[in-house]
């Protein structure tokens, strides 16, 4: 809906809205309130130790965020299901309740959006926002499918990739195969899996 950053601000903050996700982008704000089953769960947890586990076989400097907020004061504002600063450049954040300023601190090297019902528009407005924010790379996981769509950023237009340039050499095929293997297999089993695929590599 049309709205402009102070309403989107001032939603975001009342109590009916905490527990929800908003986005602001182009004087439109969207807040999503639907509940989460164990796919989204369950996914998000994978891909997130993916990135933790390929960074630390590989001695990448990574700070990850789920369900933080991203606000660029007066122009964007996200919230994605995870998002990663990598690499030797970034500054943390402090750990209090404020959205992460991404003036200050730039924005996330990698946004990841599990997309369960709102794959559509993870994979539209979102993405455009992603793009419109700086952020070097956005990954889309299609829940049912187990599938995930990545795209590279550069002078804001992004570009489907098969693999990860801000995690160099991550094969999305492997982050597939790992997204299937967690149907049947404990985060252990599949935790050993990743680390002797990321070792040999």
């Amino acid at each position: 809906m049309a709205a402009t950053w102070e309403d989107f601000v001032v939603t975001m903050d009342a109590p009916p809205y905490r527990d929800g996700r908003g986005y602001f982008d182009h004087g439109e704000m969207r807040v999503e309130m639907a509940t989460l089953g164990s796919g989204h769960g369950r996914q998000n947890t994978v891909i997130t130790n993916v990135v933790n586990l390929f960074a630390l076989v590989k001695g990448l400097r990574v700070a990850g965020f789920t369900n933080c907020s991203f606000y660029k004061a007066g122009e964007q504002g996200c919230q994605p299901d995870v998002a990663f600063y990598l690499g030797e450049g970034f500054c943390l954040p402090p750990q209090d309740n404020a959205p992460i300023d991404v003036n200050r601190y730039g924005p996330p090297t990698l946004v990841i959006e599990v997309g369960a019902s709102s794959f559509r528009d993870d994979l539209g407005a979102k993405r455009l926002l992603c793009e419109r924010l700086g952020v070097a790379e956005y990954w889309v996981v299609h829940v049912a499918a187990r599938r995930v769509i990545a795209f590279s950023v550069a002078a804001r237009r992004s570009g489907e990739i098969a693999v990860s340039e801000v995690l160099p050499g991550l094969d999305m095929a492997v982050v597939m195969e790992a997204l299937d293997r967690s149907q049947t297999e404990d985060d252990g089993t599949l935790m050993r899996w990743l680390m002797e695929r990321f070792q040999a590599g």
